[in-house]
């Protein structure tokens, strides 16, 4: 007969079983198998690949990198292993200090630049600089983030999430375009998460409350910027048609980073506890970015979402070519002047 816990081990448990909604919610890990995209080339990774693995015998010495968010994190690792096949990569971080240090630890070509994400006129000096290197852009990689951010913060009167993690990297793509369709197989790789189809407001993106002025929960805001990053991938990969040049989004999987410092108490014990047995560690989740950037199988694949470095339908709103036409519009005029 098994024997009754007693009050030490059930205080130990309580946590975890209070938790272990909320961490499913986090990770988005199911039993079911995901609905795949026909046509599109099914990869041998998956959940446990790491972004070595991912990228395991490819030269990549030919080939122009751009890395955002490079200082920590899955940007870190991604940038690392891209400049360890040999690519030289252009590492981003918010400041120069920042930039230079993690180029610095990194074997391999990697050259720091800065960009801040809130400042356009940042983003327009990293651009120009870029641009008088006179070389194509191979891959440009939108990787850097904010999430959850506790109480309203806004950017120029935009709710800063849906600032930083849309509108910065919309701009920077757009500034970059030329040189992406320039290169002989353009990539452009936008890092969403699960968190834009289980978090994203009801309606999809709230044009009517960018500024977040209308009602604000900081996990629905992380979600509507993280849903945007799709929805800028699907329509730009229609105007990408007739070019050598894709675009691709992907959920990298839940990883403790930084990039959590500002979630609520509770998120953190359902990570520590139950989280453990889904969360990835930074080298995989790393691998989805270096698989989808650097793949030759992917040359001709363009407007999808990967996940554990397969193609899924995402759900939710991430297949709407309609709302991702209104969003193309309407950041276009929330940046006007600087694309």
């Amino acid at each position: 007969m098994t024997k009754p816990l007693n009050r030490r081990q059930i205080l130990q448990i309580t946590p975890a079983l209070i938790a272990a909604p909320y961490a499913a919610s986090l990770t988005g890990c199911t039993s079911e198998d995901p609905l795949r995209p026909p046509g599109v080339p099914i990869s041998p990774f998956g959940a446990n690949s790491t972004a070595e693995e991912v990228t395991a015998g490819l030269d990549l010495s030919d080939k122009l990198v751009l890395v955002t968010g490079c200082n920590s994190g899955i940007g870190y690792e991604t940038m690392r292993v891209l400049a360890l096949r040999g690519a030289h990569v252009l590492g981003a971080a918010r400041t120069a200090e920042k930039a230079t240090a993690a180029c610095d630890s990194v074997t391999g070509q990697a050259t720091p630049l800065v960009i801040e994400l809130t400042e356009f006129n940042s983003i327009v000096t990293a651009t120009d600089q870029i641009r008088a290197m006179g070389k194509p852009l191979d891959i440009l990689i939108c990787n850097a983030g904010i999430m959850e951010l506790p109480e309203l913060n806004q950017v120029n009167g935009i709710e800063r999430q849906f600032y930083v993690n849309h509108l910065g990297h919309f701009v920077l793509v757009n500034r970059l375009l030329a040189e992406v369709i320039a290169a002989p197989q353009g990539r452009i790789v936008n890092v969403s998460s699960g968190q834009a189809t289980r978090n994203a407001p009801d309606e999809g993106i709230q044009f009517d409350n960018l500024s977040g002025e209308q009602g604000y929960d900081p996990a629905i805001a992380y979600g509507q910027s993280k849903l945007a990053n799709v929805l800028f991938t699907l329509e730009l990969a229609k105007r990408l048609e007739g070019t050598n040049a894709t675009a691709n989004a992907l959920r990298p999987g839940v990883i403790p980073t930084n990039l959590g410092r500002h979630m609520p108490r509770w998120k953190v014990v359902a990570l520590e506890t139950v989280g453990k047995l889904f969360t990835k560690t930074i080298s995989q989740g790393a691998a989805t970015t270096c698989y989808v950037a650097t793949a030759p199988a992917l040359s001709e694949t363009s407007g999808y979402f990967f996940d554990h470095c397969n193609p899924v339908f995402a759900g939710g709103y991430t297949e709407d070519t309609e709302m991702a036409k209104e969003l193309w519009a309407t950041s276009e005029q929330l940046v006007a002047g600087y694309i």
